[in-house]
């Protein structure tokens, strides 16, 4: 397959339009000048331009109100596609989606665990591209490979400072082995911004202009959409809302600093409550693990989690103490940011969610500052497994989409000046 070459110098213009062809679903070209505010000539010739890449279709006409019938436009999703990749501890998740962002096929493997990271590298390149054989996805369609993990990103393509079970991985150069492994560009970001990226493009939150997604898997994040854009910070480290203070005399975090949410309420410190106590230990089925060796927290979580569903009271306690840190640190990150909505994602609001959700919300409606202004949506994802691997892809297609206002990571070759489409062959 030959993909035309781009000449349009048109770029802001370009990505302008095929963003709000994304989001509308079939647009005109009269709607489309009122939604972008350009002209018609230059919608005329950018939306031609679309059309030669087969990038959009016409599809049909829309309803008559009196004069003639105007063409509608499309995206046409199977022209480019994005390869998604949530890399953590516990489990790598796959996706591939097609342009318009909808999921083509997705798998789970096991995590990084305590393999050295050139070969987690090679078992990504090989279990990715299966999937993307698996979808039967043409390689020249591919824009490019999203990676995710958990945060803070460096300054040289990988993790800065990792979190206990991924000290391996400190300042190891991921995004760069991952690219000269796959031969196609990679964007890098941390996984609670994608996820709210993944929010965002799979419906998952609806269109408000600014949201959170508060992402918790083994750790604690959030995401961050402002005006419908990826809010990422001077270094794309914002939205760390795990180690905002909560006890100025509290425990250390493995960050450094001491009384964070997530040493007093994460994942972590509710199963290391739990296997304090015998009792509840044993109720839970906790697993008997090595201390000396790093293992995933999730398994144990997830099991403390069953033991609050079957009613047990010991468990249901350390669930609510952790909602009611979790339901703090929302209320000031809503009120910081004047939130519209929160939602919950992540593995770990995959399985206890329904034991978070009603106590952040009481939380918000008794003291969000601006509640009687507006009040803040919450709401559990419908996809909080997979969202940071879909606003991993999500990401690509944004370089495509709106690479003057994405504020991705881009790799040297890959300016936002020129956004990555394949070249011509």
């Amino acid at each position: 397959m030959s993909v035309p070459a781009r000449t349009t110098p048109h770029t802001s213009s370009r990505a302008a339009v095929l963003d709000v062809i994304r989001a509308a679903g079939t647009i005109s070209r009269v709607s489309l000048i009122d939604a972008t505010g350009l002209t018609g000539a230059t919608i005329s010739t950018v939306v031609r331009g679309l059309i030669d890449d087969d990038l959009v279709r016409e599809t049909g006409r829309a309803a008559s109100t009196g004069g003639k019938r105007r063409v509608l436009l499309q995206l046409n999703p199977s022209a480019r596609y994005a390869v998604g990749i949530h890399l953590d501890h516990a489990s790598i998740t796959y996706v591939v989606t097609d342009l318009a962002g909808a999921v083509v096929a997705r798998i789970s493997r096991p995590g990084a665990g305590n393999a050295a990271p050139e070969a987690v590298v090679k078992r990504m390149t090989e279990e990715a591209w299966a999937l993307v054989a698996s979808a039967a996805v043409d390689r020249e369609r591919l824009l490019g490979f999203g990676l995710v993990f958990p945060g803070p990103l460096s300054a040289n393509d990988g993790m800065a400072i990792t979190p206990p079970a991924m000290r391996r991985w400190a300042d190891f150069p991921l995004g760069g082995e991952l690219r000269r492994a796959v031969g196609l560009p990679v964007v890098l970001d941390n996984d609670a911004t994608a996820a709210a990226l993944g929010e965002h493009w799979s419906g998952g939150v609806g269109m408000p202009a600014t949201f959170a997604a508060l992402y918790m898997g083994s750790g604690i994040g959030a995401g961050l959409i402002v005006n419908g854009l990826s809010y990422r910070g001077g270094s794309g480290n914002t939205g760390e809302v795990g180690h905002i203070c909560l006890d100025l005399d509290g425990p250390e975090c493995w960050c450094g600093a001491r009384g964070c949410l997530e040493v007093l309420a994460g994942p972590a410190a509710v199963v290391a409550s739990a296997r304090a106590d015998r009792r509840l230990a044993r109720a839970a089925g906790l697993s008997r693990r090595d201390p000396t060796q790093d293992h995933s927290v999730i398994p144990d979580f997830a099991a403390v989690s069953r033991a609050a569903r079957r009613g047990d009271e010991g468990a249901v306690a350390l669930l609510e103490r952790s909602a009611r840190y979790v339901a703090v640190a929302v209320r000031n990150l809503a009120n910081i940011m004047d939130l519209e909505a929160v939602v919950l994602t992540g593995s770990s609001f995959a399985i206890a969610g329904p034991s978070y959700l009603p106590a952040v919300e009481r939380e918000l409606d008794r003291t969000f500052f601006a509640r009687a202004n507006h009040t803040v949506e919450m709401r559990l994802s419908r996809a909080a497994a997979t969202a940071p691997a879909i606003g991993a892809a999500a990401m690509v297609l944004q370089s495509e989409l709106v690479p003057l206002h994405s504020g991705l990571r881009l790799p040297e070759n890959l300016q936002p000046s020129e956004p990555p489409l394949l070249p011509a062959s």
